[in-house]
């Protein structure tokens, strides 16, 4: 499997998203956990699909839309999903960590995808394999209520030992506050 750098040993952070198209939110979120979390790189893995929105959109277009914005050299676009025929962040995940098993791979994503993380396919088995990385978006804050933080309580760590996340072992996770950025890809592909 090619893989967009060397993985063992160093702090990765998989950032996955339909990202559809990309913007300046998914920026700020890799900006945020690349420097809170004292990472090394950040992988934005454009999702092949995703079976809980109904609108996809062109792959291309939105891997290009990635690739435009991402700040390299720390940041990677791939189109990994793709190309393993994977749809399924588990799945994904599962292919990572046995291919690097010396990674200390982080799993990336906005608050605004908390709410339903308990949809995804085998949520608690993506919360088992690498510790999570929660930042915050506009009008999606964390709620003690939600299936995730009620489950993994008691995994949170301190948003002040957030720059340890990737060497911990999972269940780990913190949630970075922050400076939100208002973008979002649903108002972006509502203007005219």
């Amino acid at each position: 499997m090619h893989l967009p750098g060397p993985a063992a040993g160093r702090r990765i952070g998989l950032f996955g998203g339909s990202f559809n198209p990309a913007h300046a939110g998914h920026l700020h979120v890799a900006e945020t956990a690349l420097k809170r979390l004292d990472l090394e790189e950040v992988w934005w893995i454009v999702a092949r699909g995703n079976p809980l929105k109904s609108e996809h959109g062109d792959f291309a277009a939105r891997l290009e839309s990635a690739r435009a914005i991402a700040k390299p050299p720390a940041m990677h676009v791939t189109d990994l999903e793709l190309r393993l025929g994977l749809t399924y962040t588990a799945d994904t995940l599962r292919t990572l960590c046995a291919v690097e098993p010396a990674a200390r791979f982080v799993w990336i994503m906005g608050a605004d995808n908390v709410a339903g993380f308990h949809l995804w396919r085998n949520w608690e088995d993506i919360v088992m394999s690498v510790p999570i990385a929660i930042v915050s978006r506009p009008g999606a804050r964390l709620s003690r209520s939600q299936t995730f933080t009620r489950r993994f309580a008691d995994a949170r760590i301190k948003e002040t030992d957030a720059a340890g996340l990737a060497m911990r072992e999972a269940p780990a996770w913190v949630y970075l506050r922050g400076v939100d950025n208002p973008l979002s890809s649903t108002e972006l592909r509502r203007a005219p």
